[in-house]
């Protein structure tokens, strides 16, 4: 993270809680049979390739993420419990995400108040980016 204007804080063992939070506030309109359906206990972001949530995709998705309105994100991944609380993340843009290996490959942002989701997946360049706004 390059961005020093940033505060991140190590929130280690909280992926797990997040994931949840994130299903919860994102795909809760899906019964646990839909969330199945779409393979949604192996990827979150299955809720926006199959098509199942209104959202933004590729540049567009990155284009919104950069132009929301942040003050307090987390940062989370499909794979690892590792997560972090970012303060101050007015400036938070996709190169400060800490995005590298497998374990870190399916990145999930979601603001404090749960209103917007951003996602980088594993097949980043072919499947996503990905961000969702709650209305």
């Amino acid at each position: 993270m390059q961005n020093k204007e940033l505060k991140m804080l190590a929130i280690p063992k909280w992926g797990r809680y997040l994931r949840e939070k994130w299903l919860e506030n994102f795909a809760g309109h899906l019964t646990k049979e839909e969330q199945k359906e779409i393979y949604m206990d192996s990827f979150l972001w299955h809720l926006c390739s199959y098509e199942k949530v209104i959202r933004l995709e590729k540049e567009e998705a990155i284009k919104a993420f950069e132009r929301q309105e942040k003050n307090r994100c987390t940062i989370f991944y499909q794979f690892t419990n590792e997560a972090f609380l970012v303060q101050n993340a007015k400036n938070l843009n996709v190169k400060d995400l800490p995005y590298d290996d497998w374990d870190h490959s399916d990145i999930y942002v979601m603001d404090w108040e749960n209103n917007w989701t951003f996602i980088i997946t594993h097949e980043n360049g072919w499947i996503g980016p990905y961000f969702i706004q709650k209305p």
